[in-house]
């Protein structure tokens, strides 16, 4: 669909509202490519177009909502829109008022593109596939445009589209021995990707040996960004929403308080403007280019959606509690440096199963999986045994943390639940004086 396609839908719609209605039009679509690929093969491929119409019916105090998917005719589309719409009316009448009912009473006007076309998938799981011989990689390739609308009756109308690429892949050795990699972004590099399967094949080589069984206790350990990504996740879940601070629920606490710090280089920070994610929210509320999360090693401010900024009386700066676009400042220890720096210890390339173990000290407990290594003077010499770590971010991110990597990696979701994921991380890697392994 095109924008003033939907905008002139939405103005049929707006036509046959009643009395002091207000509605909210949300249009959610994509275009994309999927690659399924399994021992080096392509084992199914295909296309998905996808259209959904979204409706928020409101009068008073009283909202409703509900959505449909669009089959492209203009006329169906708009008698199953109105339909839609008569049976929220009746819906309304049986609802009770909702007292953090809160929209954007101020209409403005956006349209936004970002990211480049992929090159076609055909041509470049060839490549891979050439690339990758003698490889057991297993894996998914999505690529494509996502579109995101809004329109309304008080005269919103937003445009957001995003053409960005997910390789996700793992290559098996044998039996539980694998490492895992990924690319994704907003522009294609063939180097990157031939880079990374270079790196693939040195750690398959590595896994190749015998594997090293280390006893519980602390490691000097290095995180590559996809394992400082779990770490992310964890904070995400209720370490940023303004709910979760007051009402004292944050497992950032201690930090707000001022009892406990991070290192002085740690800055997190939700930057819309990069994202993948549109600058409006469901409600018509403009986010800010850049929310400052955690700034020099200290809390700097929370993320408030509608309804929380209605209940607490704070201005609105993000969709939901959870970042969306979050990024963690880089450092200046050169990639090339990492393994020299590191000394001996952990490298651990991706964490699993990560969950709260004790929120009240921000404390982490998971897994070490794919591409984690033992590592002496300067060299990874074996794969190590998978290991359970429990540890506290307050330490993992602050007193034991010696450093942030100068690059950082541009991870996006690869969720395809319900379309492609569009969170995405902007992250370093950390190099820690110590990890606590629980067993």
């Amino acid at each position: 669909m095109t924008p003033q396609a939907f905008f002139d839908l939405s103005a049929r719609l707006n036509a046959g509202l009643r009395d002091r209605e207000v509605l909210f039009c949300s249009f959610g679509g994509e275009t994309s490519d999927f690659v399924r690929l399994n021992q080096g093969r392509i084992r199914q491929a295909g296309s998905v177009r996808a259209a959904r119409l979204g409706l928020t019916l409101i009068d008073g105090s009283r909202q409703a909502d509900a959505s449909c998917d669009l089959a492209g005719d203009r006329d169906a589309d708009l008698a199953r829109a109105r339909d839609l719409i008569a049976r929220l009316r009746e819906r309304l009448g049986h609802v009770p008022e909702d007292p953090y009912l809160h929209y954007s009473n101020e209409p403005w006007e956006s349209e936004r593109r970002v990211g480049e076309s992929p090159p076609d998938p055909r041509a470049l799981i060839a490549d891979l596939i050439t690339a990758a011989q003698g490889l057991d990689l297993v894996g998914i390739w999505a690529s494509g445009e996502i579109q995101e609308g809004l329109a309304s009756s008080l005269g919103h109308r937003h445009w957001h589209a995003s053409q960005s690429f997910n390789l996700d892949w793992s290559c098996y050795l044998r039996g539980d021995r694998a490492v895992k990699s990924g690319y994704s972004g907003l522009v294609w590099d063939a180097q990157i990707l031939t880079n990374k399967l270079d790196t693939l094949r040195l750690g398959l080589e590595v896994m190749a040996r015998p594997v090293r069984t280390v006893q519980p206790g602390r490691y000097r350990a290095y995180l590559a960004p996809a394992a400082v990504s779990e770490l992310m996740d964890m904070l995400a879940w209720g370490g940023f929403d303004l709910k979760s601070h007051r009402t004292r629920q944050t497992p950032l606490l201690k930090l707000v308080r001022g009892e406990r710090t991070l290192n002085s280089n740690v800055s997190i920070r939700e930057e819309h403007a990069r994202g993948l994610q549109p600058r409006f929210t469901a409600e018509g509320f403009e986010k800010p280019g850049t929310v400052t999360l955690i700034e020099g090693g200290r809390f700097a401010g929370c993320l408030v959606d509608a309804r929380d900024g209605k209940e607490y009386g704070e201005p609105v700066n993000a969709a939901g509690g959870s970042p969306e676009s979050v990024a963690l400042d880089a450092g200046d220890l050169p990639d090339a440096d990492i393994l020299a720096r590191l000394g001996t210890g952990l490298y651990i390339g991706n964490l699993w199963y990560c969950n709260w173990s004790d929120p009240n000290d921000c404390r982490v407990t998971g897994m070490t999986r794919f591409g984690t290594y033992w590592v002496e003077r300067g060299a990874i010499v074996a794969p190590l045994a998978v290991m359970r770590f429990d540890d506290s971010l307050y330490h993992l991110l602050g007193d034991r943390l010696e450093g942030l990597t100068a690059g950082r990696d541009l991870i996006i979701s690869p969720q395809t639940y319900d379309g492609r994921g569009t969170d995405s991380y902007l992250l370093p890697g950390i190099l820690v004086s110590g990890i606590d392994l629980a067993l």
